[in-house]
């Protein structure tokens, strides 16, 4: 008789194909058999009546700050965060900790750390700025994801945003590597033209931040970029995307047959102005939550299956950062905190708009997966693929608070929201790591992955 390390027995298992009842044998972190009625014996049972399986989510832009700035957020924090929200990979951004990863050297010691203490696995992309272009095919050769610039001003200075000549530079040479280039695309020139028009005037409530980075903005940079990768052949991927209109550029550039992709993220679907007019700080990012009506337009896009894949972009700091008697809206930091709920967010929107699940698990499991060149051991259930796996109860409601938010920081937008739908376990590489939707206190088993 064969024995497993563990089996997953009577879940709905979202398949590539479709849901179906089965059983999932695990062995050597790998899934080794999907059966309908697995005969065998494990180490470990899992009792997954009533629940539904899905792959892992591979969370492809959160910002973890370690090393420099690991009080913001780290990868103790930061992985239990992502492993409570069914995430068993994410990708590192470069900017935010100290030093910046635009380095071979700093790239190497951000991973060393986040073999020590990550709970899941996870990718480092690398950055472009002004000055590294040397540095990206060591880089490349050391393994990162991709390369990460931002088109409009970072608000810091061990990551600057490119200029043109550094952006054409760049991309070409990211193109020659064989590389992906993730853009913040938003235009500088515009943005902070129309901030310092507002900061003169003294304008500085919701609707004056929103009315500095309009859609405009953003649409100019996207397109600015395809122009630049028609140029140079460099592969693209757009992250948090907020606009419809930047969606049609990009559209329109794939069926040209250009190499580009794009991200939006769970809060820009969830949420809109409204909740920066209520709420303040704690809901500014850049690109800003849109009114109501974008926002929609913005559902019926993922719908309709012109978003790749989504992201959380958990952009965390220090509350004192962000605290509306030091700081008004156009002077606290920018970011959205909410790591741990893109997959829970995907399943709302699915539950609410009749998406089937398999749609849920291409947007946060396959679809990076095969953009990232990681296909060949994640992003799906089936026999030979790594054991990765979010296992949720659709019909179990989850309401986020303080204490069941494993972020080193509390305040958030979602706390306080209700998703229909909750998590019950994740299992990284066969290691259960989140059951009951807790995270177990057990030894990191992450580990860097390379394209």
């Amino acid at each position: 008789m064969e024995h497993y390390d563990l089996i997953i027995r009577n879940g709905s298992a979202v398949l590539p194909e479709g849901v179906a009842q089965v059983d999932i044998g695990v062995k050597d972190g790998k899934i080794a058999a999907i059966a309908s009625a697995l005969e065998g014996e494990a180490t470990h049972e899992w009792n997954a009546t009533g629940q539904h399986i899905l792959p892992g989510m591979i969370d492809v832009h959160v910002h973890f700050s370690e090393p420099g700035r690991e009080h913001w957020e780290g990868f103790t924090t930061g992985s239990a965060m992502m492993a409570a929200g069914g995430c068993t990979t994410f990708f590192d951004m470069p900017l935010n900790g100290i030093p910046s990863t635009v380095t071979e050297e700093a790239l190497l010691e951000k991973a060393r750390i986040g073999n020590e203490k990550s709970l899941v696995d996870f990718g480092l992309w690398g950055g472009l700025v002004p000055g590294n272009e040397d540095d990206l095919q060591p880089l490349a050769e050391s393994g990162v994801i991709g390369f990460k610039a931002f088109l409009s001003t970072t608000g810091n200075k061990e990551f600057e945003a490119v200029d043109d000549m550094t952006l054409l530079t760049g991309m070409k040479k990211i193109a020659a590597l064989g590389k992906i280039l993730a853009l913040h695309s938003e235009s500088a020139a515009i943005t902070n033209w129309l901030k310092a028009e507002k900061e003169a005037a003294g304008l500085v409530s919701a609707d004056d931040y929103l009315e500095t980075r309009p859609i405009l903005a953003e649409v100019e940079a996207v397109e600015r970029a395809l122009y630049y990768s028609e140029i140079t052949g460099c592969a693209l991927h757009f992250v948090h995307i907020s606009s419809a209109a930047a969606v049609a550029k990009i559209e329109a550039a794939k069926a040209r047959g250009m190499n580009v992709t794009v991200e939006t993220c769970a809060h820009y679907l969830l949420f809109n102005h409204d909740s920066l007019r209520e709420k303040g700080t704690i809901a500014k990012c850049a690109p800003p939550l849109r009114e109501a009506d974008e926002q929609q337009r913005l559902i019926s896009l993922l719908a309709e299956g012109k978003f790749d894949m989504l992201s959380s972009d958990h952009s965390p700091c220090p509350y004192d950062m962000k605290d509306p008697k030091d700081y008004n809206l156009f002077q606290a930091w920018g970011g959205i905190s909410g790591g741990q709920f893109t997959l829970l967010s995907a399943l709302e929107l699915a539950l609410a708009h009749n998406i089937p699940l398999e749609h849920v698990a291409a947007w946060t499991a396959l679809n990076p997966a095969r953009r990232f060149e990681l296909a060949d051991r994640k992003g799906i259930i089936a026999i030979g693929m790594d054991a990765d796996l979010a296992i949720v109860n659709l019909n179990e409601a989850f309401t986020v608070t303080e204490e069941n938010y494993y972020a080193k920081h509390k305040q958030s937008l979602y706390i306080g929201h209700t998703f229909p739908s909750s998590l019950a376990g994740t299992i990284v590489r066969g290691h259960v790591v989140v059951q009951d939707g807790k995270v177990l206190p057990s030894i990191n088993e992450g580990s860097w992955l390379k394209p």
